[in-house]
């Protein structure tokens, strides 16, 4: 079983990380639009790039599904997480310019360190149904006050373009981390009822908002990222992080907090930290050349 999960899980990562950096460079050859405007889409549906990346995605999403057939998810969630180090290289690939050592390291950090905590976290046990209203409501409230808090600092002009991209990648990490967590539930359905019972259960027609809300704000993402690589660690930390945290509150998942357990995922989140924040000290500092970079242009043209 091994054997075919592990490579399918990788190739899975892959197609992830190619599909992250196709969009990544789509996004650039569009006008940029506001914040959740549905125009972004439009614009990029017209890009031959963007519609392949489209395709990698659902070669993703079904090398995915046959990995979990044979793997638990704690075996093939660690491996998936990889696509940053994929997304990386192709981005660099694919922008003719050689692979940064600071970006290369950062995202290393971010991927060996998330892994090593959600391999150590061993979410367990749990069910596929849904908590009665008031024990949802906690974490929801939380979830949407972290979303709508991260779209103001989005739309914000006071704030910097790296604190813009780092709200987007945050508000499209949760929300993908709640589309997981409700398909997990949808999927619950489908095992017990049938397909008809899917429909009848809000849920789905959550997972029907929030998932296309995750894939909007994960262009613009892209769109106003001048590397991929901070906001995609940022997306591919946030995602499994909420994906637990919806586990554990909603569904009775446990997790494992013995004192080794608990060292070893200090130790993994401070090696993840490490790896944001040189992606993003690095991200500055590229940001303020492209910035210096187009002044120079400016300045020159209006010399001529």
């Amino acid at each position: 079983m091994l054997l075919v999960a592990v490579p399918t899980a990788v190739a899975a990562a892959a197609s992830f990380g190619l599909a992250s950096a196709l969009q990544w460079r789509a996004t650039k050859e569009v006008p940029a639009t506001g914040v959740l405007s549905p125009r972004l889409l439009l614009e990029l549906i017209r890009q031959p790039l963007w519609v392949l990346s489209t395709g990698i995605v659902v070669l993703g999403l079904a090398l995915q599904v046959l990995a979990l057939a044979f793997a638990p998810l704690a075996l093939v969630q660690p491996l998936l997480v990889t696509d940053i180090l994929f997304g990386t290289v192709f981005s660099a690939w694919l922008g003719h310019r050689r692979l940064d050592r600071q970006i290369l390291l950062g995202a290393s950090a971010c991927a060996v360190g998330l892994a090593a905590l959600l391999s150590l976290a061993q979410p367990s046990g749990g069910s596929a149904d849904l908590p009665p209203l008031p024990e949802v409501l906690p974490l929801a409230v939380v979830l949407v006050a972290i979303v709508v808090g991260c779209l103001v600092v989005a739309a914000a002009s006071r704030f910097s373009g790296n604190a813009h991209v780092a709200a987007l990648a945050v508000a499209t990490g949760v929300c993908y981390g709640v589309t997981a967590g409700l398909i997990k539930v949808v999927t619950g359905e489908i095992r017990s009822g049938g397909l008809p019972e899917m429909f009848s259960h809000p849920a789905f027609y959550v997972v029907c908002v929030i998932g296309p809300i995750g894939f909007l704000l994960s262009q613009h993402t892209f769109q106003q990222g001048v590397l991929i690589a901070p906001a995609l660690a940022i997306i591919t930390i946030v995602d499994p992080l909420v994906g637990i945290a919806i586990g554990v509150a909603w569904l009775g998942e446990r997790l494992d907090i013995s004192p080794p357990a608990l060292a070893g995922e200090a130790i993994s989140g401070v090696v993840v930290i490490a790896g944001v924040a040189l992606l993003a000290h690095r991200g500055t500092q590229l940001r303020h050349d492209v910035d210096r970079q187009a002044e120079a242009g400016t300045g020159a043209r209006s010399a001529g």
